[in-house]
């Protein structure tokens, strides 16, 4: 056990460094090279990028282990570019249209639309007032050891609950259509190995080094994550339904 905790140690940290890297080129390449976001849910880059700015602005306050500060911000950088190329290939849009939302089946619909817009703009407007939010708090809450202490529980909580429900819109998107066309499995495969670096480093790490939360939500979505692969060896890669995953979730 002593032999597994140091190589743990030793390679988790690397190997979640370079994950948002490893986990997503794949389906940014295949959206780029097919020309088409079909079946892969825009909520992925949504909850990922969300996330990641609400982890960013935890660490001061929690001072967390430095790979998965480095971690956040690379998936950052990552799922941006991942959600410009989505975008730029949606099923339907033409690279203008406004700001008007996506014409959405009724169950589908969502409170103005949110993160179904058809143009670009308020999808970029809406992370930089998240970020300038998230900034202005920080610089108001700082000077108050006692209240900055509580916003900053809050944040991780509220981040990596966030995160934790990442398998959740592709599993519901799945679902509708009976298949899993559009999601590529290397990104599968790289969150359930993900998800087994992450429980080792989590739970084999000094005490302390990782906040209970990241355990927690880390627990969750492991469970997720096996649940998404339940549904690809169920579904496969069928041809059915590949815009309707896109549109109603």
């Amino acid at each position: 056990m002593a032999i597994l905790s140091r190589m743990i140690s030793a390679f988790a940290p690397i190997f979640l460094v370079l994950s948002p890297i490893t986990s997503y080129t794949d389906q940014i390449l295949a959206i780029h090279r097919t020309r088409t976001s079909a079946g892969f849910s825009l909520d992925i880059p949504l909850i990922m990028l969300s996330a990641s700015i609400l982890k960013i602005f935890y660490w001061p306050g929690a001072r967390y282990d430095l790979a998965l500060l480095v971690q956040a911000a690379i998936m950052l950088a990552v799922q941006s570019v991942l959600l410009k190329v989505a975008l730029d290939n949606r099923p339907g849009w033409r690279g203008g249209g406004g700001d008007l939302p996506l014409r959405e089946e009724k169950a589908g619909m969502r409170p103005w639309g949110f993160w179904r817009w058809r143009g670009q703009r308020l999808y970029w407007q809406f992370l930089l007032l998240l970020t300038l939010l998230l900034l202005t708090l920080h610089l108001l809450l700082a000077p108050s050891p006692t209240t900055a202490a509580g916003y900053t529980s809050l944040l991780g909580a509220l981040g990596l609950t966030i995160e934790a429900t990442l398998p959740l819109p592709q599993m519901a998107a799945n679902y509708r259509s009976r298949s899993c066309k559009g999601f590529r499995f290397s990104v599968l495969a790289n969150w359930l190995f993900g998800d087994a670096m992450k429980m080792g480093f989590f739970f084999l790490s000094d005490a302390g080094k990782v906040p209970w939360a990241f355990k927690a939500c880390g627990c969750f979505q492991a469970a997720c994550d096996v649940g998404l692969g339940v549904q690809y060896w169920l579904y496969g890669e069928g041809a059915e339904g590949g815009d309707v995953r896109l549109r109603g979730i």
